[in-house]
C-alpha cells in the first residue's frame, strides 16, 4: 500500500480525536488524524509527523496525518485503514478463489470473507499501532465492537468456518500483539475464549515507511 503523496511536518497539539495542529514548512495547519485511538504514546508535541494529501474537493482540511516517529526512533504509521487495504494486497497472493471484503455474518460486517477449495474463511483485521518494550499491544482504548466481532467469529468457528482475528502490526520490529488487558480486559477475555474454541489468531508484521505500508510476513499464535 502507497500513498500518493507525502509532507513531513512537526506535531504540535490534537485538540481532539478527529484533528490535529502541524506546522508545515513554519506554518500552522489543521490536519485531519486517520486514528480516533488515543495515540497518546506517539503523538506528543514535537515529533515528525508525515501528511498525505487525498485532494478530496470541499474538505475542511487538506491533510491526512498517517505516520509518526516516536521518541524511540521507530515509524509507525497509525491510518486506521491501511490495515485493511495492506491485508487485501495480502490476500490476493495467497490464492484464495474468492474474497470478499465487508462480508456481513450474524449481526456483524467481518473484514473478509475468503473461499479456497471447498473451505470457507472468516477473517477479521485489527491494526496495531500499540508498542512497549518491543511487543504488540491491542487495543489501545476500549473496543465493545471488536469484543462483538470475537464473539462473532466464535459463532462462525461452530458453524464450520475457518475463523481468525489478524493484528497488522503498523511498525517494524514487532512480530506479536497481546491483548491490552490494562486498558480492556473484556477483549482479553473474549480473545482466550475464541483461541479455546479453535479462532486461529494471526500476526502480520509489517514494514513502515513514510509513504507505505506492506506486510512481510504472517505468524501464527
Amino acid at each position: 500500500m502507497k500513498y500518493p503523496n507525502i509532507t513531513k511536518a512537526k506535531f504540535i497539539s490534537r485538540p481532539n480525536r478527529f484533528i490535529a495542529e502541524v506546522e508545515i514548512g513554519g506554518r500552522r495547519e489543521t490536519v485531519h488524524v486517520k486514528n480516533t485511538g488515543r495515540c497518546k504514546e506517539l503523538l506528543i508535541p514535537g515529533c515528525e509527523v508525515w501528511l498525505t494529501a487525498p485532494g478530496t474537493p470541499d474538505r475542511k482540511t487538506k491533510y491526512d496525518l498517517v505516520a509518526v516517529c516516536k521518541n524511540t526512533g521507530i515509524l509507525f504509521n497509525i491510518d486506521s485503514q491501511a490495515p485493511n487495504k495492506v491485508m487485501r494486497e495480502w490476500l490476493d497472493s495467497q490464492g484464495f478463489d474468492r474474497i470478499v471484503p465487508e462480508f456481513t455474518y450474524g449481526e456483524s460486517r467481518i473484514d473478509f470473507y475468503m473461499e479456497r477449495g471447498g473451505e470457507k474463511y472468516l477473517l477479521e483485521v485489527k491494526g496495531c499501532t500499540l508498542e512497549t518494550d518491543g511487543a504488540g499491544y491491542f487495543p489501545d482504548a476500549p473496543t465493545q465492537r471488536g469484543v462483538k466481532h470475537i464473539r462473532e467469529l466464535i459463532k462462525a468457528r461452530a458453524d464450520s468456518y475457518n475463523a481468525a482475528i489478524g493484528f497488522v502490526i503498523q511498525m517494524d520490529g514487532v512480530r506479536k500483539v497481546y491483548a491490552n488487558t490494562a486498558t480492556h480486559p473484556e477483549f482479553g477475555k473474549a480473545l482466550d475464549e475464541a483461541k479455546a474454541a479453535g479462532v486461529k489468531v494471526l500476526f502480520f508484521p509489517c514494514h513502515a515507511e513514510p509513504d507505505s505500508l506492506v506486510i512481510t510476513e504472517m505468524i501464527e499464535g
